[in-house]
């Protein structure tokens, strides 16, 4: 475990939920980080769209799971969403990072993640941020008459006056992706939310309403958090070789995007942590109201979607996982 002194009085765990199946992975979230041994110096901070034009409906956490979050620990704040909303909800991460406190560090975690072990252990340095680097080569799409790789992300680098040649990994060729600075948007920290707030929504927004000519062929529908966040943590001394990515995807975070991915893929720790946290009668009142809950925990269709799996030879691509699953009636969010 770190040096006791090295670590600041407090983090904030930040995460977004709003009515429907973010709320419910939130409940999951919170739970688990309960479970796990965590100290109090992690405060788990769950931020909340409010009403407004860019919500059709009502986005607000409904009252069972409030009572849930609560009873487990988490602190409900709201912010207001001003720029995505319905429209780009991956956008609304960019957006809560009004909600926590300046200049408390903090830890966004992506509602559907599991706290597997005490986050103490983790050797965060909070003054070089870093994301997880648990990914696949999903964007740029590279088309045959199209700029490849390096035009690409080089045109976005000129674009916020940022030195692309110090980006690269050079364990990697050229017109590799993994070359390339590029992280999952589920985890990332820093040492002060609003700024790192500031820099993601100026960064996303530019790239949004004025992308630079070499993105004409490609989409950042649902990629432009994963496109902004790489620029934003190059732009603020971050990268790829931080100590706690030995343990975000590892013994300490499980990023399981789905229910069903989660029973496919990950290790049986992660299993044992998500059926162990949902058995309390308390716990079950409220989340078997929510259909995947429902049926792939309590009704047990998650311990058979796992039994078509070897993890120890699993697909190489996520997508072949999520078809495997599809095709045997598994799949669900």
């Amino acid at each position: 475990m770190p040096d006791d002194r090295a670590l600041p009085a407090q983090v904030n765990i930040l995460a977004v939920a709003q009515a429907g199946r973010l709320e419910h992975e939130a409940a999951l979230l919170a739970l688990s980080l309960k479970s796990s041994g965590t100290s109090d110096r992690f405060q788990l901070v769950i931020a909340e769209p409010q009403p407004g034009p860019l919500w059709p409906d009502d986005p607000r956490i409904s009252d069972d799971i409030r009572r849930l979050l609560t009873d487990a620990g988490a602190t409900i704040v709201p912010f207001e969403s001003r720029h995505f909303g319905a429209a780009y909800p991956y956008g609304n991460k960019i957006e809560a990072l009004t909600a926590p406190p300046p200049n408390v560090p903090f830890l966004f975690l992506d509602t559907d993640t599991l706290v597997l072990s005490p986050l103490d252990a983790v050797p965060f340095d909070f003054d070089y941020p870093s994301a997880s680097l648990r990914r696949e080569g999903t964007w740029p799409v590279i088309e045959l008459y199209g700029p490849g790789y390096a035009d690409t992300w080089r045109a976005l680098y000129d674009r916020f006056g940022l030195d692309f040649d110090s980006s690269l990994d050079p364990a990697w060729p050229d017109e590799f992706w993994r070359r390339y600075l590029y992280f999952n948007a589920g985890v990332f920290w820093y040492r002060d939310p609003q700024e790192f707030g500031r820099r993601f929504l100026e960064t996303a927004l530019s790239i949004r309403d004025d992308p630079p000519p070499e993105l004409v062929c490609q989409s950042l529908d649902p990629w432009l958090d994963q496109v902004a966040l790489p620029l934003v943590i190059h732009g603020l001394g971050g990268g790829r070789d931080a100590a706690a990515h030995e343990w975000i995807d590892g013994p300490a975070t499980c990023h399981y995007r789905l229910l069903p991915l989660l029973y496919a893929r990950e290790d049986d720790r992660a299993v044992e942590v998500l059926e162990a946290i949902t058995a309390p009668n308390k716990v079950k009142k409220v989340l078997k109201t929510y259909d995947p809950i429902r049926l792939m925990i309590y009704h047990g269709r998650g311990r058979k979607a796992r039994a078509l799996f070897d993890r120890d030879d699993l697909p190489r691509k996520e997508q072949a996982i999520r078809n495997r699953l599809k095709r045997e009636g598994y799949w669900m969010r």
